[in-house]
């Protein structure tokens, strides 16, 4: 009986596994599909193989400069926007992790509340900062609101992988004259790689596909990233959603490769601490 509900057990596994998988895997099977279906068979078959492979639409998007313009533009933004958000809330978590200071709690509860808050919800006051500060139509003003709203998920999973790691360490550097700098970058850091590939693919992932936040503070079509370049395939009486699922197609193959290379520090860091001993 009891090698029978094992059996079951991992075969209803499997089969909730697989069907969470296809639901995932359907959307993007759909979208690299349809790259290679002209307009009218995308309305009569949507999921199904083309009955004749049109190459054009990849061809005519990677040939294109202006594909590649706004590649190197989100390239670009997310790459500072990772290492901005890393620096400045690595730096934040080992303070809150590691000193004692007056609300030291009431600081990192207003940290986890700013989770709750999207950036839709903040807007305005966001463009209305960015405009005093003179960061319109430039890389800053969607580059600094993000790594803004990077910040409390960063630092929320930081401070709990920072406070798990082993007293003992920083007792011994602190006894040998280590200082609290020295401790961030030759202990904490090393230590740390896990939880700073997570928030790291994460910050990426979430610059890499933003879509209002550069629509609203970029005006110059030279700064577009490659969200606003959908637009450039849709007109007033149409849209041609061949090449909008092969411009979206080739846009998603960088993140996609790299969230698959560093799922493994991904899967590491947001478990760590889950099982103290």
């Amino acid at each position: 009986m009891e090698k029978n509900r094992s059996g079951l057990f991992v075969y209803y596994r499997w089969l909730v596994l697989l069907l969470a998988s296809g639901l995932c895997l359907l959307p993007l099977w759909a979208t690299v599909i349809g790259g290679f279906k002209t307009s009218g068979e995308l309305r009569t078959n949507a999921f199904g193989l083309p009955r004749q492979w049109l190459f054009d639409n990849y061809v005519s998007i990677a040939m294109g400069g202006r594909f590649w313009q706004m590649l190197g533009n989100s390239a670009f933004i997310a790459l500072v926007t990772v290492v901005l958000t890393l620096l400045v809330s690595s730096m934040a978590a080992f303070v809150l992790a590691h000193l004692r200071f007056a609300g030291k709690r009431w600081l990192a509860n207003y940290l986890a509340l700013g989770l709750t808050f999207p950036f839709a919800t903040a807007v305005l006051p966001v463009f209305i900062r960015v405009r005093d500060m003179g960061l319109l139509d430039s890389y800053w003003g969607v580059i600094l609101p993000q790594i803004a709203f990077n910040l409390g998920f960063a630092i929320v999973l930081l401070q709990g992988f920072f406070a798990e790691l082993p007293n003992e360490l920083f007792e011994a550097a602190f006894v040998d004259g280590c200082s609290y700098p020295r401790m961030f970058w030759q202990i904490t850091m090393p230590l740390s790689r896990p939880i700073l590939a997570t928030v790291g693919v994460l910050s990426l992932v979430g610059s890499w596909n933003e879509y209002l936040l550069p629509l609203v503070m970029i005006n110059n079509e030279a700064l577009y990233p490659w969200p606003l370049g959908i637009m450039q395939y849709q007109g007033q009486y149409g849209t041609d959603w061949g090449k909008v699922l092969a411009f979206v197609s080739l846009t998603l193959a960088p993140a996609v490769i790299f969230y698959l290379m560093a799922q493994k520090h991904i899967i590491a860091g947001l478990t760590s601490g889950a099982v103290k001993g």
